[in-house]
């Protein structure tokens, strides 16, 4: 019994200790989005998401067939939805990329590219808590070709062409300032007059 309660106690301080020493580094650095997390963040935080992860989905295969016609859409869907905060690329090299905490993940790299086709299945349909990473399935089926078909495009990521990363360019969601000046380069061409500079 004292040996237990001993235990115990030294089990408290350990505890009461490193929850000082997060205090203390929190109130020394804030709660900046710009650094990077902690390595023991890093690694909770992927022990968090695998658990988030529905048991029956981890080994879930994609049950679409990788076809030209589902990359396309797949393409269009991530350039439109995706590439804001994870770049056409996957690489997460865009103005908000770097700046969320944890910061977008390069989806290029092995840490990712492992995970099964179920587990990046229900990461895009479900998101991750605590990060800037949404829930963007409805809660019924009526997605889940969909879903599935990004999960091709993500595994397709490292093998991207530059033909495809500049039909992608093509496909991201302007500025208004981009509508403008297009606007206004279009008015041109038809003759009116020249856009401002």
């Amino acid at each position: 019994m004292r040996r237990t309660t001993r235990a115990v106690w030294v089990l408290l301080v350990l505890f009461l200790g490193a929850l000082g020493l997060g205090l203390l580094a929190l109130a020394r650095h804030g709660v900046s989005a710009r650094d990077e997390p902690m390595a023991v963040e890093a690694f909770l935080a992927r022990r968090v998401r695998s658990l988030a992860i529905p048991r029956e989905m981890r080994r879930r295969e994609n049950p679409l067939m990788l076809t030209p016609e589902a990359l396309a859409r797949a393409r269009a869907h991530f350039a439109d939805h995706c590439a804001s905060c994870h770049g056409n690329d996957g690489r997460g090299q865009t103005t908000l990329g770097p700046n969320m905490y944890p910061k977008a993940p390069d989806m290029t790299l092995p840490e990712t590219q492992r995970l099964g086709d179920g587990e990046l299945f229900a990461i895009i349909e479900n998101g991750v808590r605590l990060t800037g990473m949404p829930a963007w399935g409805s809660p019924g089926p009526e997605d889940d070709a969909e879903t599935w078909e990004l999960v091709h495009f993500l595994r397709h990521l490292p093998k991207l062409t530059g033909g495809e990363l500049d039909e992608m360019k093509a496909m991201n969601p302007k500025t208004r300032e981009e509508w403008e000046e297009e606007d206004a380069i279009r008015r041109f061409l038809e003759g009116g007059e020249a856009p401002p500079e």
